[in-house]
C-alpha cells in the first residue's frame, strides 16, 4: 500500500513537471513569434505595431512575475490561456486585423477577459480568506469580489484603449456604421431634450490637408467614434465574470463536485 502511494505522488510530480514544460513551451514559441512580428514591423517603419510587439512581451512576463515576487502558483491551464489571450489580442488581432476579418473575435477575446479576471480576483481573496484566521468571508462576497475585481480590469482596459487611439491615432476602440443619432447639441432652443435623426443614409465630411486644401470624405451612415464597441467590450467581459462568479460560489459550497474550476484559480505557493 506504502509502495502504492509513493508511485502516485511520483506520477502526480511527473504530471506537474510535464505540465510546467509546456506552459514554457508555449511561452517561448509565442515570444519567438512576437519578436518576428516586431522586427517586421520595424522594418515597415510601422512603430504603432512595433509597440503592441513590446507591449505583448511585457505582458508575457506577468504570470512569471507573479510567481516569482507573489509567491503565488498559476495551474498550468490558466498560465496557458493568459499568453494565447494576450497574443490573440495583439498580435492577431490588433496587428493581423483579425477582429475584422474573423466575426466576434473581440467579443470572443472579452468574454474570456471577463471570466480569467473574475478568477484571479476570485483566488486573492480565497487566498486571504484561508489563510488569515481571523477572516471568514462567505462565498457570496467572495463571488461578488470578484465579479468587482473582473469589471475593474475590464473598465481599466477601456481606459488603455482610448488613451491609445487618443495619442497614437490607432483605432483600438473599433468605430462603428450607425444610421440613428440621439442629441441634445442638436437642440436649437439649448432644451436638454435629445433630437433624434433616424435613418442616416450618409454623412459628409469637410476637413483640410497641410497645405489648407479642403478635403471631402463621404461615408454611409453615420460614424460612432468607438462608443459602442465600448459598451458591447464591457457587457461581455460583465458576462464572463457573472459566469465565473457563479463557478467560483458553487465552487467554494462544494469543492470536490466542482474541482475543475481550480483549473482558473491561483494558489499560495507552498514551502
Amino acid at each position: 500500500m506504502k509502495r502504492k502511494v509513493q508511485n502516485f505522488h511520483k506520477e502526480l510530480k511527473q504530471i506537474g513537471k510535464e505540465n510546467k514544460k509546456s506552459s514554457i513551451a508555449v511561452y517561448f514559441t509565442l515570444r519567438v513569434l512576437v519578436i518576428i512580428c516586431m522586427v517586421l514591423q520595424l522594418l515597415r517603419g510601422d512603430m504603432n505595431n512595433a509597440f503592441l510587439c513590446l507591449l505583448s512581451l511585457i505582458l508575457f512576463t506577468i504570470p512569471f512575475l507573479i510567481k516569482k515576487k507573489l509567491k503565488i502558483e498559476l495551474p498550468n491551464t490558466l498560465e496557458i490561456i493568459i499568453l494565447l489571450f494576450i497574443f490573440s489580442a495583439e498580435i492577431l488581432g490588433e496587428i493581423n486585423n483579425f477582429y475584422r476579418i474573423i466575426p466576434y473575435w473581440d467579443s470572443i477575446l472579452h468574454t474570456l477577459n471577463g471570466f480569467l479576471a473574475a478568477g484571479i480576483g476570485f483566488a486573492l481573496f480565497d487566498i486571504l480568506n484561508k489563510n488569515i484566521k481571523s477572516l471568514s468571508l462567505s462565498p457570496l462576497f467572495l463571488s461578488i469580489v470578484a465579479f468587482c475585481f473582473s469589471m475593474t480590469i475590464g473598465v481599466l482596459w477601456e481606459f488603455f484603449e482610448y488613451t491609445y487611439d487618443r495619442y497614437f491615432y490607432t483605432d483600438m476602440q473599433k468605430d462603428r456604421i450607425i444610421t440613428t443619432i440621439k442629441s441634445v447639441k442638436l437642440n436649437e432652443e439649448g432644451k436638454n431634450i435629445p433630437v433624434v435623426i433616424k435613418g442616416i443614409e450618409k454623412t459628409i465630411i469637410i476637413s483640410k490637408d497641410k497645405e489648407g486644401n479642403e478635403i471631402i470624405t463621404e461615408i454611409e451612415g453615420f460614424l460612432d467614434i468607438g462608443l459602442t464597441d465600448t459598451m458591447k467590450d464591457l457587457g461581455v467581459n460583465c458576462i464572463g465574470a457573472i459566469v465565473f462568479s457563479i463557478f467560483g460560489y458553487l465552487y467554494i459550497l462544494n469543492r470536490d463536485k466542482y474541482r475543475f474550476v481550480n483549473h482558473f484559480i491561483p494558489v499560495k505557493q507552498t514551502e
